[in-house]
């Protein structure tokens, strides 16, 4: 069985983004997606708290689970690390769009520390911002009715300032929206990049502690 499972998070991005690009993930994998589930609980919920989210992951069983990103199964490391380990213990595959990574029992433990270690620094990141916006968070936008055009215009090769002309839109409007929602990594680094280009790239953007610099003041 092949499930979609969906979470919006008001820091990150919402239920129709996320369907948007896994149901390009899916149209290029040439997938039948069997179920879906949509989960409107609170993304402040630790997972004991997310009852149906826990008795329906229980059941799954050798399957195939897709979700956009780590995030979506948890923003809680210890919770994540918790869902990871259940859901690989039961024999299932988990698909994550936005990295094109595919992640089973036999999979690298250094894609799986990859994939924990990016959440840990977008958490980390938004902590140290503290107030407005944390980075990666998406409000609405205009070319939100756009965005199945403007994924399949960027799958067929085309650039920003064609899209932008095509849709007579403005291109450095067209251009922040694409960077901001990372649409060019989506299509062109997980569509059609292979498995060992984004396991690569995953495992290269852990990054090792470091000594923290004293100031004099402080010596």
């Amino acid at each position: 069985m092949i499930v979609s499972y969906i979470r919006p998070d008001k820091d990150f991005d919402g239920i129709y983004e996320q369907l948007k690009l896994i149901n390009t993930y899916v149209d290029q994998k040439k997938f039948g997606v069997n179920e879906e589930l949509i989960d409107q609980i609170s993304q402040n919920k630790r997972i004991t708290e997310r009852h149906e989210v826990v008795n329906f992951f229980r059941t799954l069983n050798e399957d195939t689970l897709i979700v956009y990103d780590t995030w979506t199964l948890s923003s809680h490391i210890e919770d994540l690390v918790q869902m990871l380990s259940c859901l690989l213990k039961n024999g299932n595959t988990i698909h994550l769009v936005k990295q094109g990574v595919v992640i089973d029992r036999k999979s690298d433990t250094m894609v799986v520390l990859g994939l924990i270690d990016q959440l840990r620094q977008q958490i980390q990141e938004d902590a140290k911002k503290g107030i407005g916006r944390p980075k990666g968070s998406k409000s609405s936008s205009k070319f939100d009715i756009y965005l199945d055009e403007i994924l399949l215009l960027l799958k067929n090769g085309k650039s920003v300032s064609e899209i932008s002309r095509i849709l007579e839109v403005s291109r450095s409007s067209l251009k922040d929206y694409i960077e901001s929602r990372e649409l060019k990594e989506v299509v062109r680094g997980v569509l059609i990049g292979s498995d060992e280009d984004a396991e690569a790239m995953v495992v290269s953007t852990i990054k090792c502690p470091v000594v923290g610099i004293i100031s004099k003041e402080n010596e």
